[in-house]
C-alpha cells in the first residue's frame, strides 16, 4: 500500500510486524503503552486471546523509517499511533477500498478524528465520539490519606471466582464489553501477580487495581475497580497507591494510567496520587457501511 507520504505494509504476522516495528514502539513507550502491551499478550498468550478474529497489523514506512503503525483484534476497534490528517486519509481509503469494517478506532486525540472523519467520506459510516481519554504518567507517588482500614494482597488463584465476577461488573461499569474472555483474563492475573485487591480488616476484598506485565520500561495500572455500594471510602485510591508503589519498585521506569475525561472523581484521585498529563485520546464508535463504488 503506496501513499504520497510513505507505504503501509498490512499484514497478519505478528513476528514480521514486531521486526519492522518493534523499536518504533519501543522509543516512546508511554505513547505505545496499548501497542505494547497488546502485542505482547498476543506473543505470550496466543493470537486468539480478544476474541475469534484474525488480528491485524499494519506499518508506515517512508525512506526506511517507521513512522506509525496500525493494529486490530477482531471484533474490537482499531488502534492507531499518531497519523497526519493527510495519512490517516490515505489509511481510511485504502482499508474502505480493501472492504474492510471497523467498529470503531482508539488513538491519540487528532489521530482519532482525522480518521473518524475520513472513515466517513470513504465509507458512509456514521462516527460518534465514545470516549475522551487522559494518559497520565506518574510523577512522585503520593499515598491518598487517610489509608483506609485493611491493607493490600495480591489476588491468587482462590480469588478467581472473585476476580471472575468483577471483571465482568468492571466491563460492564465502563461500557466497553468484555475484551478478553474472562476466565482467560483471570487465570493471565493470577498468574503473573497483576491484580491487587485493598482489603478490609476481615479479609473481604473491597476493591482492586491492576496492572500490566512491564514491557520497554512502562507499566499501565488497568481495572481499577470498586463495587457501587463500597465507593467513596478511599479503596480504589489505596488500591492504586500500591500497585504503582510496587511497579516502581520492581524496576519500572514509567507507571501509566489511563482515565475517561467525564469521570472528574477518578482524574481529580490519580492526579493526588501523583499521576500526570502525558496526551488526551479520543475512542470513536462506527457504525453503518457501504462499500466503495
Amino acid at each position: 500500500m503506496d501513499t504520497e507520504t510513505g507505504r503501509w505494509h498490512l499484514t497478519h504476522d505478528l513476528d514480521g510486524f514486531l521486526t519492522r516495528a518493534g523499536a518504533f514502539l519501543r522509543g516512546r513507550p508511554a505513547l505505545h503503552t496499548v501497542p505494547l502491551t497488546v502485542t505482547d499478550n498476543l506473543r505470550t498468550r496466543g493470537p486468539r486471546i480478544y476474541g475469534d478474529g484474525v488480528p491485524e497489523f499494519g506499518v508506515l514506512e517512508q525512506d526506511g523509517e517507521v513512522r506509525a503503525t496500525v493494529f486490530r483484534t477482531p471484533p474490537h476497534r482499531m488502534n492507531l499511533t499518531a497519523l497526519t490528517a493527510e495519512e490517516a486519509e490515505a489509511l481510511a481509503a485504502r482499508l474502505a477500498a480493501l472492504g474492510h469494517h471497523l467498529p470503531g478506532v482508539h488513538a491519540d486525540r487528532d489521530t482519532a478524528a482525522a480518521f473518524a472523519e475520513a472513515w466517513q467520506r470513504h465509507t458512509g459510516a456514521a462516527a460518534t465520539l465514545r470516549q475522551r481519554q487522559r494518559l497520565y504518567r506518574l510523577g512522585t507517588l503520593t499515598v491518598p490519606r487517610p489509608v483506609p482500614p485493611g491493607g493490600p494482597r495480591i489476588a491468587v488463584e482462590a480469588d478467581r471466582e472473585q476476580l471472575l465476577c468483577w471483571h465482568d461488573e468492571f466491563a460492564e461499569a465502563v461500557g466497553e464489553g468484555t475484551v478478553r474472555d474472562a476466565t482467560e483474563w483471570a487465570d493471565a492475573r493470577i498468574a503473573d501477580g497483576g491484580i491487587t485487591f485493598w482489603e478490609a480488616p476481615d479479609g473481604t476484598p473491597v476493591a482492586m487495581a491492576g496492572a500490566t506485565p512491564e514491557i520497554a520500561g512502562q507499566v499501565r495500572v488497568a481495572s481499577v475497580y470498586t463495587p457501587p455500594h463500597l465507593r467513596g471510602r478511599g479503596y480504589a485510591g489505596a488500591a492504586t497507591a500500591e500497585v504503582s508503589r510496587a511497579a516502581l519498585a520492581a524496576g519500572a521506569q514509567e507507571v501509566l494510567l489511563f482515565t475517561d475525561l467525564s469521570n472528574p472523581t477518578s482524574n481529580g484521585l490519580y492526579q493526588r496520587i501523583g499521576y500526570r498529563p502525558v496526551a488526551d485520546f479520543a475512542v470513536y464508535d462506527f457504525t453503518g457501511w457501504s462499500a466503495p463504488a
